[in-house]
């Protein structure tokens, strides 16, 4: 009997402003039978800091987040701000 526990990125989906969400499923295997599996779901923002993300998300983050994705997030957030401040 040998147990053994992974952890996969197995969602990445980018969305419209930017933002990258993904998904970590951690399974926990008895020779070779999935016992049990948990999921983690994480949300990233244009320029956040990728300190500590799985490879595969930091590639899919520099691929997405060009300058002007970065530049419009801001402006938006700035813009929400803004809004809330004078509401």
């Amino acid at each position: 009997m040998s147990l053994t526990k992974t952890t996969t990125v197995d969602q990445i989906t980018v969305t419209e402003n930017g933002t990258i969400l993904y998904r970590e499923a951690t399974r926990i295997m008895e020779d070779g039978n999935q016992l049990s599996q948990t999921y983690h779901r994480s949300s990233l923002y244009p320029a956040q800091d990728l300190t500590g993300v799985p490879a595969n998300v930091v590639a899919i983050c520099n691929a997405a987040w060009t300058a002007e994705v970065v530049a419009a997030y801001q402006a938006a957030q700035a813009a929400a701000e803004a809004a809330q401040n004078n509401g």
